[in-house]
């Protein structure tokens, strides 16, 4: 089975993601993305998929995965039960931490690392233990702190123990990949999120009939176009809520692409079982909080 891609999405003001997730979630698919890519589980058990690796995961679990490195972590949790937490991430762009390499020499350390996180890099617990706290302060900061924190991560997982996944002979066909239409129509879906994008539109786009185009997407997505929007809709809204404590919840409603607030209280409770200031304060109240400095 080819992965999807996942577009990473970097705020406006910033160089890389910080962020964390509960299960089920819209990225737990196998799929792929050109950002490298830091992974701790904060919660739950399963199985997980690096490139052509198979293994099993346990809260702790740190990974580092390099660009367009398929990836999937699988929770063995009740299909009726959500984790509000689950997984904490940074995904950074090539070109941020090649640039750094190219013009701050003491980054220059952080070539081999880099390299061999494209077969995908397991940590030590030590390692996990030591970089967890960064990463939850470091989803909360902003400014010159993140980028203090972030190289942080980098030293201790340079430092750490771990062992390669991938095997060498594993590679990603990018071009089979990116050709594929159902992948086209995701991407453009994507970039597109709030806006009115169709069916038909997308059916044109990537060269199909509707009908056909409708099979497809359902196969590749296991749901429908709107389903599969309002999935990735709540999702947005769901990152403010939590990024954005101050944002009020009608201001989140139209900012992800929501028409009026109660469609969109009525999906948000469909697709998470709760309301979005419930969430909103479950979440917060998952959360581990950082030692004040």
């Amino acid at each position: 089975m080819l992965p999807d891609l996942e577009l990473v999405h970097i705020r406006k003001g910033e160089s890389f993601a910080a962020w964390m997730h509960g299960y089920p979630f819209r990225t737990v698919r196998w799929h792929y993305h050109p950002e490298y890519e830091i992974h701790l589980i904060a919660a739950t058990s399963g199985k997980f998929y690096i490139g052509d690796f198979v293994g099993d995961f346990e809260p702790g679990q740190l990974i580092m995965t390099g660009p367009n490195l398929p990836q999937n972590w699988i929770s063995d949790v009740p299909d009726n039960e959500a984790v509000p937490a689950r997984s904490l991430i940074i995904q950074f762009p090539g070109s941020f931490i090649e640039d750094a390499c190219d013009t701050v020499a003491e980054a220059q350390t952080l070539r081999p690392l880099l390299e061999r996180s494209r077969r995908g890099l397991l940590f030590d617990r030590q390692t996990s233990d030591n970089v967890r706290p960064l990463i939850e302060r470091l989803i909360d900061t902003q400014g010159l702190r993140r980028i203090a924190l972030f190289y942080d991560i980098l030293a201790h997982l340079m430092e750490g123990e771990h062992e390669v996944l991938a095997s060498l002979s594993f590679e990603l066909d990018l071009n089979r990949i990116n050709n594929g239409g159902i992948n086209r129509a995701i991407a453009y879906l994507h970039e597109n999120l709030t806006a009115q994008v169709n069916e038909p539109e997308l059916a044109e786009l990537v060269g199909q009939t509707q009908s056909g185009f409708s099979r497809s997407f359902k196969r590749h997505t296991g749901t429908t176009l709107v389903r599969y929007r309002n999935q990735l809709r709540i999702d947005l809204a769901c990152q403010m809520l939590v990024n954005e404590p101050d944002l009020k919840v009608a201001a989140i409603c139209y900012e992800a692409g929501f028409s009026n607030l109660s469609n969109f209280n009525r999906h948000f409770q469909s697709l998470k079982g709760m309301s979005p200031s419930q969430f909103r304060q479950t979440f917060a109240a998952n959360r581990t909080l950082a030692p004040a400095d």
